[in-house]
């Protein structure tokens, strides 16, 4: 479902939930060749300062499809605005760092192995992408879709957008060194001002492709009716928190 311009203060409300996988994946990147360092799907920089941090004295590129993100991005040395899907350097990095960016574009088959590509010999593509989309906060947005607006939305055939970690593994293991692993984070997410506290984490990002084909009212209904399902999903807390598992899927490839 195609998704107009990004919500920087709505994204950046999880700002540490959201960071924490960028550093954990950050850890994992080895020693790097000489080169660029590339955040592709940089988003509103959140993970530039780690970067900046951990690979001192190269250029540093963040690179994003959102004109709104790429004005909040902060601490690049040049900000790219390109479809992360077909963008290509101009020359080849050490490191292509994507966090939480792919699963938004298909044909992972053909995008990951191109990314390997343009790197410099030696070179790191390092991927993050969650992994939480049969849980009960991405299937009752399908599922309430499906039975509220039926001429719209129709999941019937329905396949995450990120593969099992074993296809990854087969495509991706003859271009070099791999690692492939999976985390779950078990996020307690604080009481929401309006609704449930997981629709709060979710209205920003998986929640968008679907309003954005509804009307106000149509949104307001649906948004009532996915606050009520998830209230039985993830029951609250006595202090009207949640707790939120969020599984997230890891990729290191160094270049062959």
């Amino acid at each position: 479902m195609a998704v107009t311009d990004w919500n920087p203060a709505a994204y950046a409300a999880f700002r540490g939930l959201r960071l924490r996988p960028a550093l954990d994946l950050l850890a994992q990147v080895p020693d790097l060749p000489p080169g660029d360092v590339v955040d592709l799907g940089c988003g509103d920089g959140a993970a530039a300062a780690a970067l900046a941090m951990r690979f001192a004295g190269r250029q540093l590129i963040g690179v994003d499809a959102s004109p709104a993100m790429l004005a909040k991005a902060q601490g690049y040395d040049a900000r790219v605005e390109a479809d992360i899907a077909t963008w290509v350097p101009e020359a080849a990095p050490a490191l292509i760092f994507t966090n939480a960016a792919l699963q938004w574009l298909g044909d992972h088959a053909g995008l990951l192995p191109r990314l390997v590509g343009v790197l410099a010999k030696g070179g790191t593509l390092a991927v993050q992408m969650p992994v939480n989309y049969l849980a009960p906060s991405h299937q009752l947005l399908r599922d309430l879709a499906m039975a509220m607006f039926p001429d719209r939305f129709d999941f019937a055939g329905f396949t995450p957008p990120v593969a099992a970690p074993e296809t990854y593994w087969d495509l991706l293991h003859p271009l070099g060194e791999l690692s492939i692993w999976q985390t779950e984070y078990l996020q307690k997410l604080e009481p929401a001002a309006e609704g449930h506290p997981v629709r709060g984490f979710t209205a920003s990002t998986a929640m968008r492709p679907f309003l954005e084909q509804m009307t106000a009212s149509e949104a307001q209904a649906f948004t009532a009716a996915y606050d009520k399902a998830l209230d039985g999903a993830y029951p609250l807390r006595k202090d009207g928190a949640a707790l939120f598992p969020f599984r997230r899927m890891f990729i290191v490839l160094t270049k062959a």
